[in-house]
């Protein structure tokens, strides 16, 4: 009955339709089915490269999940943030110890990726995810180095040599200002394919004297 005046979220959603980030059906970003997809016990999962600590992924790299990664990193689909990182949430909850502080470190990306993205997914994400969480925090403390080439395509051997020495801790600050005592802390990345980044992410946090605990990622290639 009458015109009703529109706000701007629903003259936008009239120009720009919801899909879901999963599977594409209309009239919601995120469906219960794609959601369901996300939301198991994580996989464990043994990448080719062995960071030498466990490494979990709440899903194959495959149907929902990896429309979801993709659409967030490569269509700008940012309205995913949050139900990608209640999923994180969920499989952390799994497997944390509840009577320790649980603190989250992204892998890092390249910056030319960030900018391109308008921002790094993977940390937005694992913010939502920690802000979940109780007694859970977010560090970010791991950059690459600039002349980190672009991963896809790329073999076992290429990854290796484009990120070898190449990831980095990026503050001066003490673990133990940075980190609770007795911390559980764990790698977060989005997809988990040879296993090359979360080798050298280790390797950079070891060299800060920080034990990772283990990794968890969106999907495993």
């Amino acid at each position: 009955m009458g015109d009703t005046p529109r706000g701007p979220g629903e003259l936008l959603d009239l120009l720009l339709p919801h899909s879901c980030g999963g599977c594409g059906r209309a009239g919601t970003a995120w469906c219960a089915d794609c959601a369901a997809a996300l939301s198991g016990p994580p996989l464990r999962i043994r990448p080719r490269a062995d960071p030498g600590v466990p490494c979990w992924a709440l899903a194959a790299y495959r149907g929902a999940p990896r429309a979801a990664v993709l659409a967030v990193k490569e269509h700008f689909r940012r309205d995913l943030t949050k139900p990608l990182g209640v999923a994180m949430a969920r499989g952390l909850d799994h497997l944390r110890d509840t009577a320790r502080p649980l603190v989250l470190v992204p892998a890092p990306t390249r910056r030319a990726a960030a900018r391109a993205r308008g921002g790094d997914p993977v940390t937005r994400s694992a913010i939502v995810a920690a802000s979940w969480l109780p007694g859970c925090r977010l560090v970010r403390m791991l950059r690459m180095r600039p002349g980190v080439r672009d991963s896809v395509g790329l073999g076992h051997s290429d990854r290796q040599h484009n990120l070898r020495g190449r990831i980095i801790v990026a503050t001066t600050r003490p673990p133990g200002v940075l980190f609770p005592a007795n911390a559980e802390v764990v790698l977060i990345d989005d997809v988990l394919t040879t296993g090359v980044t979360m080798c050298e992410s280790v390797r950079a946090l070891a060299e800060a004297d920080v034990t990772v605990r283990a990794v968890l990622v969106t999907c495993a290639a």
